[in-house]
């Protein structure tokens, strides 16, 4: 239940994503006022699947919103399946059924990027949220903050976030600007109709496809009633990075040339599939300056590789809520607790996530035979205890210590 403070003091959240509206949402639930301003005319996610582990779970059901998520959501039996890319070998496979329960106390579950949208905004009044707001700048007086958009208004409020993504506009008030890097790795989507998938893709299982140069991962989403797929592979000269743009079913199967039939029938069953390149950024050494701040991608873009985007936005959510509830007549000094207690983590997720693109691409040889024979002995679920053990309420609550 929210208590509101009488203290009155006001956020402004620019973006309305998953990570803007969950910080929206535990700012409500510590009785902080805050708004979101978001460019679109509606809330919608593009893309499609991801995991919530269950670092992100329990925040949704402090939030209230784990009902919910359990009716659109897929919770996860047998997760890091990883299979060889010529034959479909299972080189390791991990059984989360009952075992996340009993480590972490939550499920791991797959789920759609706009049923999570849904989920969260849930927990947002909807007077908080303002749409078809494009903000073109911010100006921090140092009593208060001042968000220009485009079409001409103000807003003022005591404290800016941006939750505006790897192009954030906030970011350059607290950074030297600098536009982010080509990975030289794409990506490739499609949301597979569970008609026309097949059988071993409908498994509640997280599947990696690994090889050179290339790898592909796939789950159900939408409670089963479709396949989420995602594939990487090298850019080459390709740097279009939009979640509208699309490839052909054609370019997406020579990307797989050579790989086990099933896969590229699924590949088949896909349609058209999407197509970006991935960005990089080096991780920043600050994302707070005075009453201005960043969560999300605008703070930490990171690769997919270890499912983590979305859950680490959740949880910069509940820590900044947690940091402006407990010092609400100080917001700079706030916002610097908030970004000394997620810095060091954000940072190592992006670092690791990074360097996984190379295990996973390994060309056959020796270093590849070494990799899959790691994995064959390895536990991710209790060798990442370092995501999933972490409770983000708990961390945010430790603001004043």
């Amino acid at each position: 239940m929210s208590t509101r403070r009488d203290d009155g003091l006001r956020v402004a959240i620019v973006g309305g994503g998953i990570g803007g509206l969950a910080a929206a949402a535990f700012l409500e639930r510590a009785g902080v006022k805050a708004v979101v301003y978001e460019q679109a005319r509606e809330l919608k996610e593009v893309g499609a699947g991801l995991v919530v582990a269950p670092n992100a779970a329990r925040l949704i059901r402090r939030l209230g919103g784990l009902d919910m998520l359990e009716q659109r959501a897929v919770p996860l039996d047998v997760g890091w399946e990883f299979r060889r890319w010529r034959d479909g070998t299972v080189l390791s496979a991990e059984n989360l059924a009952g075992a996340c329960e009993r480590l972490y106390g939550e499920r791991t579950y797959t789920v759609h990027r706009a049923d999570l949208l849904d989920v969260v905004r849930a927990a947002v009044p909807s007077a908080n949220v303002r749409l078809g707001r494009r903000c073109v700048g911010v100006e921090d007086s140092g009593g208060g903050v001042r968000l220009r958009f485009a079409d001409g208004t103000v807003e003022e409020a005591d404290v800016a976030i941006g939750a505006d993504g790897v192009h954030s506009v906030l970011r350059g008030a607290v950074t030297e600007p600098s536009a982010p890097e080509y990975s030289g790795i794409c990506a490739f989507r499609a949301v597979v109709p569970a008609g026309k998938a097949p059988a071993f893709a409908l498994r509640r299982a997280q599947t990696l496809w690994i090889g050179p140069g290339h790898h592909l991962v796939h789950y159900p989403v939408s409670r089963g009633q479709a396949v989420n797929l995602v594939a990487f592979a090298p850019a080459g000269d390709y740097t279009k990075e939009s979640w509208s743009a699309t490839a052909t079913v054609a370019e997406f199967l020579a990307e797989f040339e050579g790989w086990d039939a099933r896969l590229t029938d699924l590949i088949r069953a896909g349609g058209t599939p999407g197509r970006w390149a991935l960005l990089d950024r080096a991780p920043l050494r600050r994302w707070s300056r005075g009453r201005v701040s960043l969560l999300g991608d605008a703070a930490h873009p990171m690769f997919p590789f270890f499912a983590q985007g979305a859950a680490q936005s959740i949880e910069d959510g509940a820590v900044l809520a947690g940091c402006l509830a407990a010092d609400p007549q100080d917001p700079a000094r706030a916002l610097r607790r908030y970004e000394e207690l997620r810095i060091e983590r954000t940072t190592k997720l992006q670092q690791v996530s990074h360097a996984r693109a190379h295990l996973n691409h390994l060309p056959d040889g020796p270093e590849q035979q070494a990799r899959d024979a790691a994995l064959q002995d390895a536990d991710p679920l209790v060798a990442n205890s370092w995501i999933y053990d972490y409770d983000a309420e708990t961390v945010g609550a430790t603001a004043t210590t």
